[in-house]
C-alpha cells in the first residue's frame, strides 16, 4: 500500500468516525472491502469517453489500463464522467461548450474525495477543458492522452483526417470525383480508435501537454490501437500514485518557463491556430502572465521541423515511428528549459535521455529544417487592434503580401447562400471577409475562418485566396487565412465595419493587417452600425456571450480565470 503522508484530502471523508465518515464510506462499499478505506490514495479517472465524442470512443478501455496500474500501485480509483465535447458532431462547435466541461471538470474534483487525478483526453476541446478545470483545483495530476487513429488509406495513397475533407469536399464540388468516391475517401479516413492524425487540434494539444511536461514521455504520439498506449496508461495510474505521495500538483510543473517551452515545439511541430486561445486559457487559470506578443516573440522565428500535414506530407503513426515528440525536444534543446519539472518528478531533459530519431524525413534536425521561420505569427493593424493571427507554414507564399479588395459576408449564413453564386463579385486578388462568426457573434467562435473558395474560383483552378474572419479553424485546415480578429465584429471591432470594395493590405513579415479606410469614414460607419441581436438569451448560451472573453484573453469566462484551490469548507450531511 502507498504511504499514508498525512495530507491526503479524502481522509476528511473516509477516515473519520462520524456520521459524515459513515454516510461517505457505507455509500462507497459497494463491493468494496473495509480495507480499500484505510487511508490509501483516491485517485479519480476524468472520463471524456462518450459515444457522441467518437475520438474518445476507447477511453472505457483506457480507464481499465489507468486503474490497473493505481491498485497496483496501492492507491483507490474512482472513474466519473465529465462532459465529452466532439468535435465532428456538435453544433454549432464545441468551442461554445468548452468554458462549460472545464466547471464540470473543476466542480467534480473539487466536491469529491480526490487526492490525484488522471485525465483522459483526445478530441479537441477535451484536452483544455479538463486542464483548464483541473488547474483550478490544482490537485497532483497527470493526464493520459487518447492517441491519434492509424494512417488514412485510399487507393493507394496516405489519407489525413481533416486535411483531406478539405481538399475532397472540394473537388467533389469543383465535380473532379464522383459521390461514390467521396464516400469511399469518408472511410478510408477513419478506419480506427484515436484522434485526428494530423496535426489538426487534437493532435497539437496532445503534443502541448507532453511540453507542458503533464504527461509521460511519447505519450502524445503513440496511436490509439497500439498496446503500448495501453501500457502507458497503466503506469500514468502507477505514477499518480507517487505524485500524491510527493504531493507533486499542476502548479509545481505549470510554471512560466513551461509555458516558453510549448510555444516554441508548437513552432517545430506546425501546431494549430487554435494552440493560442487554448494555452492562453490555461495560463490565465494558474495566473501565469501570458499574451499574444509572447507567442510571436518565442515561436515565430523558430524552424519547422516536423514534416506532417497540413503543412508535410506525413501523419501521427509516422511520427512515433520516428521517436515523436522527444525528437522533437532533443532537436530544440538549446532553445527550451530543459530543467522544467515534469509529472515524471525528473526534467523535461532527463525525460529525453537516449532519445534517437528514426526517420529523418518525418523530423528534420534543426540545421537542415523544413522551413526556417514557421511558427505562428501575430498581426496588428487598424483592422485588428487587439492582434490576430495567421499561421505561415499552412499558407501560401506568394500571399503573405498582398492587396486586395474586401468581399463581405455578415454572417455565416450569408456566406453559405452567396458564396458559390455566379454574380458574387470575386476574383483571386479579393479578399474574403466573414463578420459575427467570433466568440460573442457566432456564438463560440467557430471553425469557419477557412472558408471554402467561390465555386467561379475553383472552376478557374484557384486553390487559395486571402480570408479574414474574427472565427477559427480546424488544425487540420491550410490555406492564407487570418483568424482570431480582436476585437470581434459583434462588439463592434473594426471589422465590423469592412464594407465590399474596400482595399486590405495583408503583409505578414511587417505583421501588419490593415484596413485602408480612413479614420474619419470608420467613425461614421461606427456611428452607424447597430449591434446583432443575440442567437440565444437563456440558458448557458447567455451566460456565455456576456462573459466571454476575446480571443486574445484565451476565450475563456471572466469569473473563471485564476483558481479557487481544493478545499472545500462546507458539509454535506
Amino acid at each position: 500500500m502507498a504511504e499514508d503522508n498525512g495530507k491526503l484530502r479524502s481522509a476528511d471523508w473516509f477516515g473519520r468516525d462520524d456520521k459524515g465518515g459513515f454516510i461517505h464510506r457505507s455509500w462507497m462499499k459497494r463491493g468494496l472491502p473495509d480495507h480499500e478505506f484505510d487511508g490509501r490514495p483516491v485517485i479519480g479517472i476524468c472520463n471524456t469517453w462518450s459515444e457522441l465524442t467518437p475520438c474518445n470512443i476507447h477511453f472505457r478501455d483506457l480507464a481499465e489500463a489507468v486503474k490497473r496500474g493505481i491498485y497496483e500501485a496501492g492507491g483507490l480509483p474512482v472513474e466519473f464522467p465529465v462532459t465529452s465535447l466532439g468535435e465532428p458532431i456538435m453544433r454549432p462547435t464545441t468551442m461554445l461548450f468548452r468554458n462549460l466541461a472545464s466547471m464540470d471538470v473543476e466542480e467534480s474534483i473539487r466536491a469529491n474525495p480526490i487526492d490525484g487525478v488522471v485525465l483522459l483526453t483526445g478530441c479537441d476541446k477535451t484536452t483544455p477543458a479538463c486542464l483548464m478545470g483541473a488547474a483550478s483545483v490544482d490537485l497532483p495530476t497527470i493526464v493520459v492522452p487518447g492517441g491519434p487513429m492509424l494512417n488514412g488509406k485510399y487507393r493507394g495513397e496516405e489519407l489525413g483526417s481533416g486535411t483531406d475533407v478539405w481538399k475532397f469536399s472540394e473537388d467533389f464540388r469543383a465535380g473532379k470525383i464522383t459521390r461514390e468516391e467521396f464516400s469511399q475517401a469518408e472511410a478510408g479516413m477513419t478506419r480506427s480508435d484515436g484522434h485526428c492524425m494530423t496535426m489538426g487540434t487534437a493532435s497539437t494539444m496532445a503534443c502541448m501537454v507532453e511540453a507542458l511536461g503533464m504527461t509521460l514521455p511519447g505519450g502524445a504520439a503513440i496511436p490509439a490501437p497500439d498496446s503500448r498506449r495501453k501500457v502507458m496508461a497503466h503506469m500514468a495510474g502507477v505514477r499518480i500514485i507517487e505524485m500524491v505521495n510527493e504531493d507533486l500538483k499542476m502548479s509545481d510543473i505549470l510554471v512560466r518557463e513551461a509555458f516558453e517551452n510549448s510555444i516554441k515545439v508548437n513552432a517545430a511541430i506546425g501546431g494549430s491556430t487554435n494552440f493560442i486561445v487554448h494555452l492562453l486559457a490555461i495560463a490565465g487559470r494558474v495566473g501565469i502572465e501570458l499574451n499574444l506578443d509572447d507567442f510571436d516573440r518565442l515561436g515565430s522565428q523558430l524552424p519547422l521541423l516536423f514534416n506532417l500535414m497540413p503543412a508535410g506530407k506525413y501523419l501521427m503513426e509516422d511520427f512515433y515511428y520516428a521517436g515523436g515528440l522527444p525528437v522533437i525536444i532533443q532537436e530544440l534543446k538549446d532553445e527550451l528549459y530543459m530543467d522544467a519539472l515534469t509529472v515524471t518528478g525528473k526534467s523535461l531533459g532527463e525525460n529525453i535521455e537516449g532519445t534517437v530519431c528514426y526517420d529523418r524525413d518525418v523530423i528534420a534536425p534543426m540545421e537542415k529544417p523544413l522551413i526556417e521561420a514557421a511558427g505562428l505569427a501575430v498581426l496588428r493593424g487598424n483592422l485588428c487592434e487587439g492582434g490576430s493571427i495567421i499561421k505561415p507554414s499552412a499558407a501560401t507564399p506568394e500571399l503573405m503580401q498582398h492587396r486586395g479588395r474586401a468581399v463581405v459576408f455578415e454572417t455565416i449564413e450569408d456566406y453559405n447562400e452567396r458564396i458559390d453564386s455566379p454574380d458574387l463579385d470575386v476574383d483571386e486578388n479579393s479578399v474574403l471577409v466573414l463578420q459575427n462568426v467570433g466568440p460573442v457573434g457566432y456564438p463560440g467562435m467557430a471553425e469557419v475562418g477557412n472558408m471554402g473558395l467561390p465555386m467561379k474560383l475553383l472552376e478557374k483552378g484557384v486553390r487559395d485566396i486571402v480570408r479574414i474572419s474574427d472565427g477559427r479553424m480546424s488544425g487540420t485546415a491550410y490555406g492564407t487565412v487570418v483568424l482570431h480578429v480582436v476585437p470581434e465584429a459583434a462588439i463592434g471591432g473594426n471589422l465590423a465595419l469592412v464594407r465590399n470594395g474596400d482595399m486590405i493590405e495583408l503583409d505578414v513579415e511587417g505583421r501588419r493587417l490593415h484596413l485602408d479606410v480612413s479614420e474619419e469614414e470608420l467613425a461614421t460607419r461606427r456611428a452607424e452600425w447597430k449591434r446583432p441581436e443575440p442567437h440565444d438569451i437563456r440558458g448557458y448560451v447567455s451566460l456565455y456571450t456576456d462573459h466571454v472573453l476575446q480571443a486574445d484573453k484565451g476565450v475563456d469566462f471572466d469569473f473563471l480565470v485564476g483558481k479557487s484551490g481544493s478545499v472545500v469548507t462546507r458539509e454535506a450531511h
